[in-house]
């Protein structure tokens, strides 16, 4: 399908604000994936950990990513946030290849009739935030739990409050998550080394965070779900996103995946 992208002089200019060991990165990646024109502005967490108090100015979330589309002509910048949603927004206008089809040839428009990879594309562009995410973070919570400046005499307290989430809710759903995307993986449409088929598509690029997390934070091993560390690899091994992390070691001097 051929791309909607402006052209001439009415292309729009995009910034992205980036933030260290943070979502945003999936999005630096989709730019240069797409080889979209972007500026980049890069942010530091503060000692705690927190996105800085200066991204309260870009979006009142003061999350990231956040990007701001200036349109010619336009008042004011457009102001995107939430991964997912800036992803979309951006496949809508310059990423068609990274959308699987959703239809056979003389099916358009009919309920139930759409591609296995389009459906798997759809349910997984959420589900990266929506199911496997918040697991990582509540796994980055309990090792804060365990690392908690306390008094030595309630430290075993701690520790057993931090141990109590992990045997009875972090570690059976971290199972039944992996064996999903292994199975996921093993049976991708036409034998593919993507979630969805054999090309790339940007539920790949949605997924790459929390799994990149789920290598230190699930407990897993690469022996125990080989298809999930393999897959892992092979979107580092994409060109855009090594250009992208080499765009933040140029200007940070390190990249990291994990806090």
């Amino acid at each position: 399908m051929a791309s909607t992208a402006p052209t001439g002089d009415s292309k729009p200019k995009f910034t992205l604000h980036w933030l260290e060991v943070s979502r945003s990165h999936r999005i630096l990646w989709l730019f240069e994936e797409l080889g979209i024109p972007y500026e980049l502005k890069t942010y530091k967490r503060t000692n705690e950990g927190l996105a800085p108090p200066e991204l309260h100015n870009v979006h009142p979330l003061g999350k990231s990513p956040v990007v701001e589309v200036e349109v010619p002509g336009a008042d004011k910048p457009i102001v995107l946030a939430e991964s997912a949603a800036i992803t979309e927004y951006l496949c809508d206008y310059y990423g068609k290849q990274l959308v699987p089809k959703r239809y056979p040839e003389g099916k358009d428009g009919q309920i139930g009739c759409e591609t296995e990879s389009w459906l798997r594309y759809r349910m997984l562009m959420h589900y990266a935030e929506g199911s496997i995410m918040p697991l990582m973070l509540m796994s980055l919570i309990t090792q804060r739990i365990r690392n908690s400046p306390v008094p030595f005499f309630i430290k075993p307290i701690v520790n057993g409050v931090a141990g109590k989430i992990d045997s009875s809710f972090l570690q059976r759903n971290f199972k039944i998550h992996y064996d999903f995307l292994e199975g996921q993986l093993a049976t991708s449409p036409d034998g593919g080394d993507f979630m969805c088929g054999k090309d790339i598509s940007a539920a790949d690029i949605m997924l790459s965070f929390p799994l990149e997390a789920g290598t230190s934070r699930s407990g897993f091993s690469r022996e125990q779900y080989p298809k999930v560390w393999a897959y892992v690899d092979r979107l580092h091994e994409r060109e855009a996103y090594q250009r992208s992390v080499q765009k933040i070691i140029e200007i940070e001097g390190a990249f990291k995946t994990s806090m």
